[in-house]
């Protein structure tokens, strides 16, 4: 019995983990680009990766035997409550120590590092067919395939809101929260278009890039943000569709859980960590990858949503954070904009997430291995 409880537990954490890591990822353009609060972005963040957790039963089959382990480790292993225990524990506190410093970094990565490191101290023969098919090459392509669709889908909308006669504009908050529009003369004065006030500079972080000019009769940020705002849903419900069943996976290896309560309590978890812990990797998703306007925002949101579900669909085990942080640094890179510094950063633990999940969960397979089998 006690078995089953540290097996509930270790997903658990680390569902709430990927929540605090992962949740925010598909609302940070929203935040970014100044569409909306941190706190908007959040609920609506919550609410779409509940419904994608939700959804995950339908696409699960896939990604649970995925990363069950099954086909990689030999069967019996990857049944075995103290592999499952190991490789989530494993997972879970690389999710903990990245989220607490700030990093978004991948679950899937961690899984990955965990489920090696257990069959390796196991050792147990690992399937490098399966390895390279099912999650080497998915994981080395995704990202590069966001950062080229996203660089290229941005030229192309630029193209077209350049010829559709939408421009840019500039507003400047003024003393009862509204936005004005702002016009500069040739000898560098600005005032108020609508007033004619003269205005003065303040801190650039106050200013907010708005569309103007009109697409089908309406006002051209009207749809945008509408636009914005489902993409970004998007990208959180495809998200969990992607994520809910690999965490599930370690749950399912219990007999005492339907797949339908274990996905419940893992959309649960994910639910809750990324409302009670998300902030630090809002702010370097949001703010210190690169700066974003709606229309770049929109623009890798749709990307990531694109990629993630059609790998769900075929139960390709791509990582959400790769495709995402791609897609954004896709935008950087045809704005030439990107803030290396944190991209650097970030990249840095991506690479180390793997090898640390690994080699914490084998060294809590190696320990809990003879006191799991009395």
């Amino acid at each position: 019995m006690y078995l089953t409880v540290l097996t509930v537990l270790a997903a658990l954490w680390l569902a709430y983990g990927n929540g605090a890591n992962d949740n925010f990822k598909g609302v940070a353009t929203l935040y970014g680009s100044d569409t909306t609060t941190f706190r908007g972005a959040l609920w609506w963040a919550t609410g779409t990766t509940f419904a994608g957790s939700i959804v995950s039963v339908l696409f699960a089959q896939k990604l649970v035997k995925t990363f069950s382990g099954k086909g990689l480790v030999p069967d019996a292993l990857a049944s075995s409550p103290a592999f499952a225990i190991s490789v989530g524990l494993g997972a879970a506190l690389t999710i903990f120590l990245a989220t607490y410093v700030g990093m978004p970094t991948s679950t899937t990565h961690a899984l990955i590092g965990g489920l090696l490191g257990t069959g390796i101290a196991a050792s147990a023969p690992i399937s490098m067919g399966v390895l390279m098919t099912k999650f080497a090459v998915p994981m080395l392509t995704s990202p590069v395939l966001a950062i080229v669709i996203a660089g290229v889908l941005y030229t192309g909308f630029r193209l077209i809101r350049e010829r559709s006669g939408i421009t840019k504009k500039t507003c400047l908050c003024v003393a009862d929260g509204s936005l004005q529009p702002v016009q500069v003369d040739a000898n560098g004065a600005m005032m108020l278009t609508q007033s004619g006030l003269a205005v003065t500079v303040d801190e650039t972080s106050q200013c907010v890039e708005r569309y103007q000019g009109k697409l089908v009769g309406i006002e051209a940020q009207v749809p945008l943000d509408a636009m914005h705002y489902l993409s970004a849903g998007a990208v959180c419900f495809s998200r969990a569709v992607n994520d809910t069943p690999k965490v599930a996976a370690l749950l399912l290896t219990t007999a005492a859980l339907t797949p339908a309560v274990g996905i419940g309590l893992v959309g649960g978890a994910i639910a809750l960590g990324g409302l009670v812990q998300s902030r630090q990797v809002a702010e370097t998703m949001s703010k210190r990858i690169t700066d974003l306007s709606p229309g770049q925002g929109f623009t890798a949101n749709i990307t990531t949503a694109f990629l993630v579900l059609i790998a769900s669909n075929m139960g390709v085990p791509v990582s959400t954070t790769h495709v995402s942080c791609g897609s954004i640094f896709g935008i950087g890179t045809a704005t030439r904009s990107g803030k290396w510094e944190t991209i650097s950063k970030i990249l840095s633990t991506w690479l180390t997430t793997l090898p640390f999940a690994a080699i914490v969960s084998g060294l809590l397979y190696l320990l809990s291995e003879n006191p799991l089998h009395r």
